[in-house]
Parts: C-alpha cells; sequence; structure tokens
C-alpha cells in the first residue's frame, strides 16, 4: 500500500473529526441562499429519506446534513461553484449517481452535502446521429426500457438497478464487450461540470485529453452531467439463468476456462458463473447467466454449459430490459464487493470454489443473523476485450499491457443484520487474501482491480499503469487546478492517493504512519471503553478518514474480534 505524505497528512487530519462538530450546515445555507433553495432537502423530509433510503446497500446509507437534488447541468454547476467558494473552500460533498456502490463514502457523506443526481435520469434516443443521450442519475433498467421502444440499445450495466455513471467512469463490463468494447468505450460524448463550475462537452474533437480520461479515470475531474452512447441496433438477446446441483463444480470450472480461451471465435456470447450460498434455505448452488447478444437459441459457444444437467433454467429470447431485470439482486441488504484478477488457470479457479465452500462453513458458525447470501462469480477478461477497446481509440483501464487471457473473481456478499458486519467483511478479505497469495505462488496473479467491484480498502487505480496513472493525474490537475475533487468531494478512488514514480520508495514508512495514527485512534477509543461494534459504527461515520482505518479494521483488529464472532 504506498501513501503519498499529503495523503497521510490529509487522514491523520481527519481522525478527530469523529469526535467533533462539523461546519456543514454553512455549507447548507449557502446553497439555500440560491435559486436552488427549493431543491435542498434536511433530515426529516420526506425527498430526504425517499433519496437515503434509494441506495442500494443499507450500509452505505449516510446521512447527510443536507441534500441537493438538481434536475440540469446548470443547476449542478451552480451548486458546485457555491460549495467551493462557501467557507473558505471547507464545504465536503458528495456525489451521487445511481447509488449501488457497496461501500459507505463512496457516493455519499456524514457531515456534508450529497448532491443527489437520481432526478437526473431521462434518456434520449437520437436517431439521426446513432446516439443516446443519458443523464447520470439513470438506472441501466430505465434506460434499456426507454431504448426498447426504438428497438435498439446501448452496452451497459448487467443488472438493471446498476446507476449509469459509476459504471461507466468506472469503464463497464457488459454483456457486449467482446463485440464492441466496455461500455466506456461507447461513450462518444461527455457534459462535464468542472469545479470552477464551467460546463464543457468532451469528445474526439474537443477536451481531447478529458474525453479519454473519463473512461475509467472515475470521478477525478468534474461532475458528468450527461452521457452520449453510440447505439446498437436490435435489442434482443437469447439468454437467463441456468441453476445447477453444485457437484458439478468441476465441469463448470472446465467448461469456463475453455469458454475464455475461446471467445474470440464468438463474440456474441457470455458468460458470468455464480457460485452462490443461500443462508435461509441452505442452498448452496451454481447459477450460470448465459447471454447470446443476439436472439440465437443454443449457439454453439455454449455447448460445454448446455451438456451439464441443470436444475431450472430460464433461457428465452427477449431484450435487455427483461435479461437485466433477472440478474438484480434485492435491495435492503448490508453489501461487500471485493475483487482481483487472474491468469486464466484451471487450479485457480478450483482453488476460487474451495475458498468459498469454506467461507460459507465459517459463516455459518459465526453469524448473529439467519440471512445471508455468499456469492462468488467468475467472469471472462480475455484480451479480446482489449483488443476491441484499443480499436475504439483505448481508456485508462491499461488491460492493453496484458498478453495473457484474464478472469475476474467477485466476492460478494450481503446481509441482514448489522451485527454481521464485521464478520463478512472480514471473510470477504480472508478470501481475497488466500486467493491472491495462492495465485502468486503458482505465477498465475494479475494486478488489475477492477474499479466498479473494488471495496474501499482496494487501490484499483494504482492498477492501470505508471503511464496511464500519472495521465489521469496530469489532466485532473489541468481540469481541477485547486484539487476539489481530491479534498472537498472526499468519496470515491482519488488519483491522489496512488503514489507517483517519485513517492514509492516512501510507501512504507507513510503506510506505518497510517497505522501508528489509526491505532492510537483505536486506543483512544477502547479506553473510553468503547465496544468493537462502537468503534466499527463510529469509524462508519468518520468520512475522510474511513478509506485507511477501514483497511487497519481489516487487516489488524478484525482477528482480535475472531472469537466474537466465529464461535
Amino acid at each position: 500500500m504506498h501513501i503519498t505524505p499529503a495523503v497521510a497528512a490529509l487522514y491523520i487530519s481527519a481522525l478527530p473529526k469523529a469526535v467533533h462538530a462539523t461546519t456543514s450546515e454553512t455549507c447548507c445555507s449557502a446553497l439555500g441562499a440560491t435559486t436552488l433553495k427549493s431543491q435542498v432537502v434536511y433530515p426529516g423530509s420526506a425527498a430526504y429519506k425517499t433519496s437515503i433510503g434509494s441506495y442500494w446497500a443499507e450500509n452505505v446509507q449516510l446521512e447527510p446534513t443536507c441534500i441537493l437534488q438538481p434536475r440540469t447541468a446548470q443547476e449542478v454547476s451552480l451548486a458546485v461553484s457555491t460549495l467551493v467558494a462557501a467557507d473558505g473552500g471547507a464545504c465536503k460533498f458528495a456525489i451521487r449517481g445511481g447509488g449501488h456502490t457497496t461501500w459507505a463514502g463512496a457516493n455519499n457523506i456524514v457531515d456534508g452535502v450529497t448532491i443527489d443526481l437520481s432526478l437526473m435520469n431521462t434518456t434520449t434516443y437520437n436517431k439521426n446521429a446513432g446516439t443516446a443521450s443519458i443523464l447520470p442519475g439513470s438506472r441501466w433498467g430505465g434506460v434499456y426500457e426507454t431504448l426498447a421502444k426504438d428497438n435498439v440499445t446501448v452496452p451497459g450495466g448487467r443488472s438493471g438497478v446498476v446507476g449509469v455513471a459509476g459504471f461507466l467512469l468506472g469503464g463497464g463490463n457488459t454483456f457486449h464487450t467482446a463485440r464492441v468494447g466496455f461500455g466506456c468505450d461507447n461513450v462518444v460524448n461527455y457534459e462535464v461540470v468542472l469545479a470552477d463550475g464551467k460546463i464543457i462537452e468532451a469528445n474526439k474533437d474537443s477536451h481531447v485529453d478529458l474525453f479519454k480520461a473519463l473512461k475509467g479515470g472515475s470521478s477525478n475531474f468534474g461532475i458528468v452531467t450527461k452521457y452520449d452512447m453510440k447505439i446498437i441496433d436490435g435489442d434482443k438477446l437469447w439468454g437467463g439463468i441456468v441453476t445447477y446441483d453444485n457437484s458439478t463444480t468441476l465441469q463448470h470450472l472446465e467448461a469456463g476456462h475453455k469458454f475464455i480461451n475461446n471467445l474470440e471465435n464468438d463474440p456474441y456470447a457470455s458468460w458470468i458463473g455464480i457460485w452462490g450460498y443461500i443462508s435461509v434455505t441452505d442452498q448452496n448452488m451454481i447459477a450460470n447467466a448465459l447471454e447470446y447478444t443476439s436472439p440465437v437459441a443454443y449457439p454453439a459457444a455454449f455447448d460445454d454449459f448446455i451438456t451439464i444437467t441443470n436444475t431450472s433454467s430460464s433461457m428465452r429470447i427477449a431484450n435487455l430490459w427483461n435479461l437485466t431485470q433477472e440478474l438484480g439482486q434485492p435491495a435492503g441488504y448490508r453489501d461487500i464487493f471485493l475483487t482481483a484478477s487472474f491468469v486464466n488457470n484451471l487450479d485457480v479457479m478450483k482453488r476460487t470454489i474451495d475458498i468459498h465452500n469454506r467461507m460459507i462453513e465459517k459463516a455459518k458458525l459465526g453469524a448473529k443473523g439467519d440471512d445471508y447470501t455468499m456469492s462468488t462469480m467468475i467472469q471472462p477478461w480475455p484480451k479480446l476485450f482489449t483488443d476491441r477497446s484499443t480499436d475504439l481509440g483505448g481508456n485508462m483501464l491499461g488491460l492493453d499491457r496484458f498478453d495473457e487471457n484474464l478472469f475476474q473473481v467477485l466476492f460478494d456478499y450481503s446481509w441482514k443484520d448489522e451485527a454481521d458486519d464485521i464478520l463478512f467483511n472480514q471473510l470477504a478479505n480472508r478470501a481475497l487474501e488466500e486467493l491472491t497469495t495462492y495465485s502468486k505462488s503458482i505465477g498465475a496473479e494479475n494486478e488489475f482491480i477492477y474499479l466498479n467491484y473494488a471495496n474501499s480498502n482496494q487501490n484499483p487505480l494504482s492498477t492501470y499503469g505508471p503511464e496511464n496513472v500519472e495521465f489521469i493525474r496530469t489532466v485532473a490537475k489541468k481540469y481541477d487546478q485547486t484539487g476539489v475533487f481530491q479534498t472537498q468531494v472526499p468519496g470515491g478512488f482519488k488519483i491522489s492517493a496512488v503514489a507517483n514514480e517519485q513517492e514509492l520508495g516512501e510507501g512504507e514508512g507513510n503506510s506505518r504512519l497510517i497505522f501508528t495514527a489509526a491505532a492510537v485512534y483505536v486506543l483512544a477509543l477502547v479506553v473510553a471503553k468503547l465496544s468493537l461494534v462502537s468503534l466499527y459504527h463510529r469509524i462508519m461515520e468518520n468520512q475522510e478518514a474511513y478509506n485507511s482505518v477501514i483497511h487497519v479494521t481489516s487487516v489488524a483488529y478484525v482477528d482480535i474480534a475472531s472469537p466474537l464472532y466465529l464461535h
């Protein structure tokens, strides 16, 4: 973990704020003094409660001092200008699009203002241009439903509840990636509000550097208020969910390993392998999400999966809206995502599912609640994806530096009982650590971390390769010269948290500095006779310190808690 001195200082200075009042009321008052007054909502109001409740994961439903709900890019511009100028530049604010991120503080805040873009949620089909204009508060289900009226679609999220903005800014893996590249590769124009309130367009002819940086560079540059995406004619696919008994695991892994290596032979095919345990039924099963991006039933690309005896199947010809409703996970749970990428190696796949099964047994022993789901997903990331991106001008993910076919693992744990927060965070981190250690031991590791699946204690931007990291850093400084989106907007993955070439050698010492500061903070709370659970919630409330301290909790004191949660 490499942390710059500036970031270390920021984190350390943030720690005491967990026990001191803030001046965020001043920031809300500043917004209320503008023409945005009627769109600023406060705790206790129906609009405030609706906004908080619409976040997908319950553990991210933080309560800001106030929420602003703009409807236009001009209103977003006014909001940013106001917050940057108010209180001497001390206003902290968060940006919320679809609200699907699973770690607290990514798109919400406690002591500050949340700019909730969810009312900016329309999609417009531009037939003559062959594009769709999509506003940032949209979710993919609504996008697909609108475009289906004209029998067209765009390459977007594979679950209807996923938000448009975060998905596209993080890259965006789609059912169509093997054909047309990632979602971000299909954005032809961004409308962006900069830190000074200026509204600009970024495309292949204007602000070309920003246009490229936004393709995977996340929220380091400004607030995107519109995405223009290339249309795909025809929105019908053959797809669905097929379930199997867990005893067929080896057959699936062998089929998946082969599928990844042969996807270039039929790029219309898409596979997600899901190993899932549901506590309420005590069922550990396999589910394949098979999608063919043309209305052709039983294509040869899926032969190795189709020959495996299943327990149920929903395969049919349907539009993208219909299929992505099926893949949506239910809201109302607490959740964690942790992810990593690996060389397409069958032994690593086998170890992935072995770890999955062992974590289930640990959860059975330690969970206080009786309603939880533990999913482990394997997804292809072959070199073909990168080739498609390169053909379209490239992006920031840096996958072009790898020659091997890869696959991605996502540990996705969701649970109802807040008392199990530490347990499931611990289990997910242990699962990833074990798998990563094993992959390194056999030379099958890969450094890339997919930002859209990353947890707060991961640093996906640092895995984009030195050249792309420095490009993002340069573009961020150019368009946000005062660092508003690095400091006043604490949520999300920051390029300022990635060490540059000169600071790499200082990383170990700075990590120790952060650990020491966090340890002092932890000790102070323990002396104050706070329980471990209270400590966890205090950390959750401390937004600016969250990224560093939660890493301490998962690595350091979580083992202290093991006797409490694993017996």
